[in-house]
């Protein structure tokens, strides 16, 4: 992600030295447990809402909850009460797809003017049905009666805006802001007003039908008799902007929920479709194509997956360019759209404050007031080393699983800025490698995948001097470099590409020579300013593996010193191992385990034919996820080792869902089975196929190769796995390849 990611572990760093502005103006303090909220999150396009589990979002220091637009929160404070009492919670659950969050609530006792029960509990229920469509959040209220006589409620509903930017929220202080505007009150809707110091207007505005009891502009009431037996319903819609929208409330309701609805079920039959012989990771697959559609918003050039929430739902290059890759053999689509955003947003100039030079590719877009203004540099900020290789990456391995030859042309320009940043900014002192180094006091400090300021470190603690070379960057531009050879044969330029070819050969001869360190047996770190190695067993070893970077002599070690206990928890392999000096597995970075990390160490294992490996972090994320609140994989947990009978241990402000991590699941499949595409053959070939061992069979449908669609089923017989074609036309061959 960025600096600006959750470090509860944060008092100081090594020798005692209390941290700088510099270093902690982007963190977000660990002051409230997210897993422990277990919030209830809902998502469309630039917006999302955070809700406790009654469907309230309560105001409050260090609460994420409430509706938020572009990087500012609209809403506040919600608050659902009955005769000036909170319901009691029966039960909550968002749906399967994500389109709707359901709370179901009770009365709790009534107490009458003479101290006794007047009404018991459990006699009215209360559902609220709640999605997100078009920046607008809508809710239906259903209060139905089971007593035997007529009931007098008042039903209450507070509410507030506060208007603070994102960053305010993650933990950051302003000393000056904008100015509230006077509240607009109708009979029937209230409009919130911020003009913020960026001169721009926000807006948030509330309506409800039927008409409120009483209205003001923090709560909407209403006194509603109920006979035995009966129901209403009660209906708010809540923008993020002023509506002029005529329809009655009811009406606008069920449209809108049947226009998200339609729009999520498209979005899941783009793509192929799992089911397994296992219930439970049936449900975790569910959940995961869910989370990506949910997280992907649409824009001009395609679905683009933002990170993550609450802290992430925005663009950013790396997080969405290996969602893409881990999701691309089921569907092309989010690559496509991924691919053309970015290209658009490439940088074009010099700009420091921004980090960004020509031909580099985004790391982060912000829309709040405190982008637009400067108080944080992320408006459109370039500050990462490999979201440029992974672009060009991903060009290629589209171009490899689609044969999308016409559109890759469209964006060459940009795959050629992109070559050409390789060679001149990346590489900054010209000794082959690609380094990174903040052009500004303002810029993220760390500028690979692990960014917390102490994640790259020497064998005694000692934190690295820049410029950095990272060890997976130099895989990626290895990577970078070979689909560079693949685009230009396409186009016919074999001249270029076989430069590139040769590029990639003589890289691979360099990286050996400085990266691999046999006392380790694996790959160092990172080299500092200095070319000093960093002498750390970590996890960026498996991205060596994930692109070919890794010569085939060293491969056998660099997997058993990823898979043995110092790094392989029983839930996954560690950021870096626990033999390090700086190991903490609390830590966001140093010692932690993350979900997308280990997709791409089983997809290094696979490529190098270790499928049982790859199975087994596959079965280790997947045991993590049955004890996670919707088996949904979170950002990261903690990277204590597995214990018998009881679940991993999580990590108190990770971000869920998360798109990389809803993705890890269903590139592990890919993985396990040694999925792989040729398609000017029409062929789909899958290379010492694998199931882990909760998996007795599984079936892909309609998975896309050209314009044919095949369905297969994987069914294991002993040790072996027998691929079953159920269905195929056309050209579309499949084979097995031991």
């Amino acid at each position: 992600m960025t600096l600006s990611q959750p470090q509860p572990d944060m008092p100081g760093i090594a020798g005692g030295q209390a941290l700088s502005q510099a270093q902690t103006q982007f963190f977000i303090p660990a002051t409230a447990s997210l897993h422990e909220r277990r919030p209830r999150t809902l998502k469309h396009g630039d917006s999302f809402a955070v809700f406790d589990h009654s469907g309230d979002a309560i105001s409050g220091p260090g609460s994420p909850e409430g509706l938020y637009h572009r990087d500012t929160r609209h809403l506040s404070h919600l608050y659902l009460t009955i005769n000036a009492m909170r319901p009691i919670l029966l039960s909550s659950a968002l749906r399967d797809d994500n389109a709707m969050l359901t709370c179901d609530l009770a009365n709790p006792d009534f107490i009458g003017e003479d101290g006794r029960v007047a009404v018991e509990h459990d006699l009215i229920h209360l559902r609220r049905t709640r999605f997100l469509w078009k920046d607008a959040l809508y809710e239906r209220v259903t209060i139905r009666n089971f007593d035997t006589e007529t009931r007098q409620v008042s039903i209450d509903f507070s509410f507030a805006a506060d208007f603070a930017d994102l960053f305010e929220i993650r933990g950051m202080t302003r000393l000056r802001r904008g100015r509230m505007r006077e509240p607009q009150i109708g009979p029937s809707d209230v409009l919130l007003g911020y003009l913020g110091r960026d001169e721009r207007e926000r807006q948030t505005h509330l309506h409800f039908d039927p008409m409120p009891d009483e209205l003001t502009d923090s709560h909407a009431l209403f006194h509603i008799t109920v006979p035995p037996g009966d129901r209403c319903a009660l209906f708010t819609r809540i923008c993020c902007k002023q509506t002029g929208a005529t329809d009655a409330l009811p009406k606008q309701f069920l449209k809108s929920l049947r226009e998200a609805m339609e729009a999520l079920r498209a979005a899941r039959k783009r793509g192929a479709a799992l089911h397994s012989s296992n219930d439970l990771f049936n449900e975790v697959a569910r959940r995961s194509v869910a989370d990506i559609s949910m997280l992907s918003t649409d824009t001009e050039y395609g679905p683009y997956p933002y990170a993550g929430i609450p802290w992430f739902s925005t663009v950013f290059g790396r997080d969405a360019i290996i969602t893409a890759l881990e999701t691309l053999w089921m569907d092309p689509a989010i690559s496509r759209g991924v691919l053309g955003y970015l290209a658009a947003h490439q940088a074009t100039s010099f700009d420091p404050t921004a980090d960004a030079e020509p031909g580099k590719i985004l790391h982060e877009v912000r829309h709040g007031e405190m982008a637009e203004l400067g108080e944080v540099p992320f408006r459109h900020y370039y500050g990462s080393i490999d979201s440029t290789p992974l672009f060009v990456m991903l060009a290629g391995a589209y171009l490899e699983r689609t044969g999308d030859v016409a559109y890759l042309t469209t964006i060459l320009p940009h795959i050629e800025a992109a070559l050409n940043w390789i060679d001149t900014h990346g590489d900054r002192d010209g000794d082959g490698f690609v380094e990174y180094g903040r052009l500004t006091d303002q810029g993220l400090q760390n500028q690979g995948w692990k960014d917390s300021h102490d994640s790259i470190f020497h064998a005694d603690g000692t934190l690295a001097r820049g410029p950095i070379a990272l060890a997976e960057v130099q895989a990626y531009v290895y990577g970078a470099w070979q689909a560079a050879e693949a685009l230009f044969n396409a186009i016919g330029d074999h001249a270029r590409a076989a430069d590139y070819r040769d590029r990639a050969a003589r890289l691979r001869d360099r990286f050996d020579a400085a990266f691999f360190d046999a006392a380790l047996g694996t790959y160092v770190l990172a080299l500092d300013g200095d070319k000093m190695p960093c002498r750390v067993r970590s996890s960026n070893a498996g991205h060596v593996l994930y692109t070919g970077l890794a010569r085939e002599e060293r491969v056998e070690a660099v997997v058993r010193t990823l898979m043995g206990p110092a790094s392989f928890s029983g839930w996954g392999v560690r950021t870096i191992a626990s033999t390090e000096k700086r190991y903490n597995p609390m830590s966001y970075h140093n010692g932690s385990i993350w979900p997308h990390d280990n997709a791409l160490i089983a997809g290094g294992f696979a490529r190098y034919g270790y499928q049982r490996e790859a199975a087994q972090i596959f079965e280790g994320l997947f045991a993590a996820a049955t004890y996670v609140d919707m088996m949904r994989l979170p950002e990261l947990f903690c990277g204590f080792p597995r214990r018998r009978s009881q679940g991993p241990t999580f990590y108190p402000v990770a971000c869920s869902p998360q798109a990389w991590s809803a993705a890890a699941p269903l590139a592990l499949i890919q993985s396990s089975l040694g999925l792989r595409f040729d398609v000017p053959a029409a062929q789909i070939s899958f290379h010492q196929p694998m199931l882990p061992l909760f998996l007795q069979s599984l079936t892909i449908r309609d998975l896309g190769i050209g314009l044919d669609k095949v369905d297969i089923m994987f069914d294991r017989l002993g040790d072996q796995i027998v691929v079953k074609p159920m269905k195929h036309g056309g050209r579309a061959r499949i084979m097995t390849i031991a």
